[in-house]
C-alpha cells in the first residue's frame, strides 16, 4: 500500500481509494475535511490484528476496521458515520487494558495514539492531548518545574485512558486520584458532538466522563492540575515477618503523614513464600535532605534505602521492569490481573484470607500483590466508587505468568471471579481494569447509587448505545 492510500470500506468490502479524492458531497477541497469518515478507516489484516488484542492477552475481538484521528473534528466525524451504520466504537490509548475493554468486536477501534499534542503549560495547569502518554507529560511539564500531582507507577500509559477509570498512584492519599486533578475535558459523545465540559460547564457530562469507562462520551483534550515538582525523590523499602505488622507500619506513617508517597506488597520470597514489605517515598530538594531517622523511628529494623534519584528518573522507574520483561518475552504472556479497594476496617482480615489462598507460581517471579492504605479526603469522582471509609487498601493481583499458557489464563480468570465476590461481599470495591466477566447486573451493583447518573448521561449523549462495548455495562 503506497503512502498516500488506505483501505476504504464500502459496503463491508474493502476497497483502495486515495485521502484526495475523499470528499463530502458538497464541500470544496480546501474545507475542514478532505476525508470522508469512510476513508479514515483501515480494514487492512495487521491493523485489526494489532486491535483484536491488548496488554491482558485473554480477550481477541477482531474489529471491523481501525481508524487513527489527528483532530476532534475527524472523532466525531466517525463517531456519526458509526451511529448511522449501527456499528460500535472502542477508544484505544497505548492497549494496556487486561480484558478487552477498549475492543469492538465488528466495529470499529479508535486509536487516539495520533492525538498526542501538550498545547500548553501553565503554572498551575497543563493542556494535553488524551492519546498522549504521562512519560509525555512529565518530561513536558518537568522542563518547567511543574508535575501533575498523582502519577501512576507506569508512565506509558495514554492520558485519556487512566482519566476514563480513575488513575491511581503513590500519592493518591494526599491528592485523590487523576480523575480529581482534571479541570476541563474536551470530549466528544456518542452522537458526535464536540464539547468541553468542567464542574461550571456541562458538569453532568463532567462528572459522567471521568471514571464513567468511555461509555457517554470519548475524551479528546484534558486540561490537568499541576504543582511544583520537587527535585529528588529517596526510597525506602522496610521488610516486615507477617501481614499483620505490615500493616500497623502502614497505619503508623499513613496518620503521621510521614511521606509523600506510599504502597506496600507481598511478594514470592523464591522459597514458596511471602515477602512483605512497605515502600515508601520523600520528596525533596537537594538543599534540604530527608531526615532518615526521623521518618524511619519506631518502625521495622529490617531497612534499606532502594533508591535515591531525581524525581523523574524515579516516576519512570518501571522502564526498566518493562524493558527485562519485554527481552524475556513474558510482557507479552496474559496478564489476569485483579485491582480492588478493601475497606479500612477489615482490610487485614480479607487480604489475609485471599494470600493464603494463592501461591507464588499464581503470581510469576515478577508478580505482586500489591496492598497498602490510603485516605480517601482527596477522591472526589462521583462514578470513581470506593468503600464508604476515610482509610481504604488498593488490593490488586499482579500476575506476570512465566508462561503463555492460556489454560493458565483461564483458570486465573475464574478464581478473579470468585475473589471479587468474596471482596464485594465485605465491602470491598472493584477497580474496573481488572481480568474477570461482568455482567450489566453486576455493574449496576458496583455503581450503587450512582448507576443512574451514568445510565441518564448514556441515554442523553449516547443514545444509540455505540460506545465502548468491551464494559458491557449495558
Amino acid at each position: 500500500m503506497t503512502p498516500n492510500r488506505r483501505t476504504l470500506l464500502h459496503a463491508g468490502v474493502g476497497v483502495t481509494a486515495t485521502f484526495a479524492s475523499a470528499t463530502f458531497a458538497g464541500q470544496s477541497p480546501g474545507s475542514r475535511d478532505l476525508r470522508s469518515p469512510k476513508a479514515l478507516l483501515a480494514d487492512d489484516a495487521e491493523s485489526r490484528a494489532v486491535a483484536a488484542q491488548d496488554f491482558g492477552h485473554i480477550v481477541h475481538r477482531q474489529p471491523r476496521a481501525v481508524c487513527k484521528p489527528a483532530t476532534s473534528g475527524e472523532v466525531a466525524d466517525i463517531l456519526r458515520w458509526a451511529r448511522e451504520q449501527g456499528l460500535r466504537v472502542a477508544a484505544r490509548g497505548q492497549g494496556h487494558a487486561t480484558y478487552g475493554r477498549a475492543m469492538a468486536e465488528d466495529g470499529i477501534v479508535m486509536d487516539l495514539g495520533a492525538l498526542a499534542t501538550i498545547h500548553r503549560i501553565e503554572p498551575d495547569r497543563v493542556v494535553v492531548d488524551a492519546g498522549a502518554t504521562w512519560h509525555k507529560v512529565v518530561d513536558a511539564t518537568l522542563a518547567k518545574g511543574l508535575v501533575p500531582p498523582v502519577l501512576t507507577n507506569y508512565l506509558e500509559l495514554s492520558v485519556g485512558g487512566t482519566l476514563a477509570v480513575g488513575g491511581i498512584g503513590g500519592s493518591s492519599s494526599r491528592h485523590g486520584l487523576q480523575t480529581d486533578q482534571v479541570l476541563e475535558l474536551d470530549v466528544v459523545t456518542g452522537e458526535g458532538a464536540e464539547l468541553t465540559c468542567s464542574p461550571t460547564s456541562h458538569a453532568e457530562l463532567f462528572d459522567a466522563v471521568r471514571a464513567g469507562l468511555a461509555q457517554c462520551a470519548l475524551i479528546t483534550r484534558a486540561t490537568l492540575r499541576l504543582m511544583r515538582a520537587p527535585e529528588r525523590v529517596r526510597r525506602f523499602q522496610l521488610s516486615y515477618p507477617d501481614l499483620a505488622s505490615l500493616t500497623a507500619d502502614q497505619g503508623r506513617v499513613l496518620d503521621e503523614a510521614r511521606f509523600d508517597q506510599l504502597q506496600g506488597a507481598v511478594v514470592p520470597d523464591g522459597a514458596g513464600g511471602w515477602r512483605y514489605q512497605l515502600e515508601a517515598g520523600v520528596f525533596y530538594d537537594s538543599n534540604m535532605p530527608p531526615d532518615d531517622k526521623a521518618l524511619l523511628a519506631d518502625l521495622a529494623d529490617k531497612r534499606e534505602i532502594v533508591s535515591d534519584l531525581g524525581f523523574g528518573d524515579d516516576a519512570n522507574a518501571f522502564a526498566k521492569l518493562e524493558k527485562l520483561l519485554r527481552s524475556n518475552g513474558q510482557w507479552f504472556n496474559p496478564h489476569p490481573w485483579l485491582l480492588t479497594y478493601l475497606p479500612g476496617s477489615n482490610a487485614l482480615q480479607i487480604a489475609s484470607d485471599v494470600i493464603a489462598g494463592q501461591s507464588s507460581d499464581d503470581l510469576g517471579p515478577f508478580g505482586r500483590i500489591t496492598y497498602y492504605p490510603m485516605f480517601t479526603d482527596g477522591c472526589r469522582t462521583p462514578l470513581l466508587r470506593l468503600p464508604d471509609e476515610r482509610v481504604v487498601f488498593p488490593f490488586n493481583l499482579i500476575r506476570i505468568p512465566a508462561s503463555a499458557e492460556t489454560a493458565n489464563a483461564d483458570r486465573q480468570v475464574v478464581r478473579n471471579r470468585a475473589v471479587y465476590d468474596r471482596i464485594r461481599g465485605a465491602g470491598g470495591m472493584l477497580y474496573p481494569v481488572s481480568a474477570l466477566a461482568m455482567s450489566s447486573q453486576d455493574w449496576a451493583d458496583h455503581f450503587g447509587a450512582r448507576w443512574s447518573l451514568l445510565g441518564e448521561a448514556r441515554r442523553r449523549h449516547d443514545p444509540g448505545g455505540i460506545l465502548t462495548p468491551g464494559y458491557d455495562l449495558f
